[in-house]
Parts: structure tokens; sequence; C-alpha cells
């Protein structure tokens, strides 16, 4: 039988914690996968995932795209697959090679307004890698862009992550109606984060979604956020890997 990527990605609005839910996913992994091959994608133009995960990254997705596109501008012509070829290659060569896990960022155009061209080179990328892993874990950018423009449609599981704020779960519905139009992932579900009264949890409304884990407000990784300290320096039970353990379980990703 063959073998399936499991490709986790993560959205919602920007501030409910997507990244840190991200690093705690690729941490369990790790632990409890030491065998597999793990990949993390940080598709947030914020660039937060690296520092969550102790990350240094010398060089982005959208770096590749604009060396490939100037050589072609500058140079002579090549065939598709010439680059193709060539994309291929400089993606795995800026690949960051940790001990249990490799990882990649999208990076921060440095032209102001759309990130319509980098997202799409992000989706054929997502579809070029996905075979050499057995995980992929995507910290998508915050709203609905990436999903919108299908850069996730080969997603296997998507986790919308909310905070309780009627905002918040008001986005993950949005982008829960618009992911059923555009993707085929096998499993959704919600995350609720940074709850500061657990009595306050019946209140959030989810209508009808899934809901995987509430993660309670904690204090010792809000410090290690503020800090730059990376998940794994978090100790074992902190409250963020306890629901992103509950979360994966619930989909089936972990037993």
């Amino acid at each position: 039988m063959e073998r399936q990527t499991k490709i986790i990605a993560l959205a919602g609005k920007g501030g409910v914690g997507k990244t840190s839910l991200s690093a705690a996913f690729v941490r369990l992994l790790t632990e409890r996968q030491p065998s597999a091959r793990i990949l993390a994608i940080d598709a947030d133009p914020a660039v937060g995932l690296a520092t969550a995960l102790g990350v240094e990254v010398r060089e982005t997705l959208d770096d590749i795209r604009k060396s490939i596109v100037a050589s072609v501008e500058d140079g002579a012509p090549r065939k598709a697959i010439e680059l193709l070829n060539e994309a291929r290659f400089r993606i795995f060569d800026t690949m960051v090679e940790e001990q249990a896990f490799a990882f990649l960022a999208i990076g921060r155009p440095e032209s102001a307004g759309c990130y319509c061209t980098v997202n799409a080179y992000l989706k054929e990328v997502i579809s070029l890698l996905a075979q050499d892993f057995d995980y992929v874990v995507i910290d998508g950018e915050a709203g609905i862009e990436q999903i919108n423009r299908r850069v996730m449609e080969k997603v296997t599981h998507l986790v919308l992550v909310t905070d309780p704020s009627r905002k918040g779960t008001q986005v993950i519905q949005t982008i829960r109606r618009v992911a059923g139009e555009l993707m085929m992932c096998d499993r959704c579900g919600a995350v609720v984060n940074r709850l500061e009264d657990p009595e306050l949890a019946q209140y959030v409304q989810l209508d009808g979604l899934e809901l995987l884990a509430r993660i309670p407000a904690d204090r010792a990784q809000a410090e290690g956020d503020i800090r730059g300290r990376s998940v794994f320096r978090l100790p074992g039970d902190a409250a963020i890997l306890r629901g992103a353990e509950e979360a994966l379980t619930r989909l089936g990703v972990l037993a």
C-alpha cells in the first residue's frame, strides 16, 4: 500500500497562536515519530516559525523564485523542464536540516502589495516536496488568502486556530466555508487557544466544527515567545504541548 504523506496546515486570524501550535506539532512529531521524515514550512510572511523552532534561515522560497526569474531575464532562454529541475535542486539546497526535521520558509517579498506570485510558487513546492516526507507541517499566513488561492489544496489535515474571541471564530468559520469549496482534506477541526478562563469555553461558538483541543493561556510559553525561545525548551507538560498532542490524537495523526 502506498504511503500517504500527512500534510497538516494551520490557519486562522493573526495573533491566535498558530505559529506556537505549529512549532508544538513539529516537536511532538519528532519525539513520537523519531524515524519519520518531517518538514516544517513557514508559509507566513511574518516569519515566526523559524524562531519558534530555533532555526536560522539564510535563504527563502522567495529568494529562490527571484533568483531563477532573474537568471531567465538576464540569460539565454531555457526550457521549462530546466527551470523546474533547477528550482527543485535549489529548494533542497535551501532547506535548513535540523537533527530531527527539515525547515523551509516562504520569506517576505521586498516589494509591497500582493503575495500572489510567491503563493503560487509555494503551491507547486508543496506538491513537489510532499512525496519526500512523512509529515509536513505548514504554518499558514493569517486570514484566508492561501486557502482562497488553492495554495493548500493538497493538505490532508486542516487545523483552524482561534482565540476565544468572536472575531477569531468568525474567521475560522469563513476559512472552513471556503476550504470546503476549494479543498479536499481528510480531516478538519478547530483548536481554541489562549483561554484565560476555562469557564468561558462554553461561550465559544464553533458552529459544528470538530473541537480538537482547548488550550489555556500559559504564562511560561508567553514569556518564551517574548524572549524568542525555541519550543524545544518548553517543559514537556506545557499547556501548548498538551493541547497539540490532544489535537494530533483526535485527528488520527498520533495514536
